[in-house]
C-alpha cells in the first residue's frame, strides 16, 4: 500500500514545484495556468485543477457563451482527455481524476499529471473565448 511519503517521492522524482498544505494534500504548480491539488482520499489519490470561472447565467455576455462552453467541455471529454475529465465545481471549470493508491506507480502518476497539464495549457486559451461570447447585434436594413 502506498502512503503520503510515496506520493511526495513521486513529486520529487518528477521535479515538480509543489508545496505540502497538510499531510496528504499537495499543491503542484502547472506552468502559468494554475495549481494542481493532489490529495489522498481514502483508497485513492484525487487530482484537481481549476481551469477557469464560468460566467454567471445572468452575465450580459449572454447564455450562449455559457452553453457553448459546456458543449465544448463535453466534446473535449470524449476526444481529448486520456485521463480524467472536465467538470464543474460550483461556478468553476475543473479537470479531475483519481487513481487507486494501493497499486499506484510513478509512470501512472506522471501520466495523469502530464495529461492534466497538457489539457490546461492546450485548452485554456480556447475555452476563455466563450467568456467573451456576446449575442451578435441585430443590424437594421438600410432604407
Amino acid at each position: 500500500m502506498k502512503t503520503a511519503e510515496d506520493i511526495e517521492s513521486f513529486l520529487v522524482r518528477a521535479g515538480l514545484p509543489y508545496e505540502t498544505v497538510k499531510p496528504g494534500l499537495w499543491l503542484v504548480q502547472l506552468g502559468e495556468y494554475g495549481r494542481l491539488a493532489l490529495s489522498i482520499a481514502g483508497p485513492v489519490v484525487a487530482f484537481r485543477v481549476k481551469v477557469l470561472d464560468v460566467p454567471k447565467a445572468g452575465d450580459p455576455r449572454g447564455p450562449s457563451g455559457r452553453e457553448e462552453l459546456f458543449r465544448t467541455l463535453l466534446q473535449l471529454n470524449t476526444t481529448e482527455m486520456v485521463h480524467g475529465a472536465f467538470g464543474l465545481e460550483g461556478e468553476a471549470v475543473v479537470i479531475v481524476d483519481a487513481l487507486e493508491l494501493e497499486n499506484l506507480d510513478f509512470n501512472e502518476f506522471q501520466a495523469v499529471i502530464d495529461d492534466m497539464s497538457m489539457a490546461v495549457s492546450k485548452h485554456h486559451p480556447n475555452l476563455t473565448r466563450y467568456l467573451d461570447a456576446r449575442p451578435s447585434p441585430t443590424t437594421a436594413p438600410h432604407a
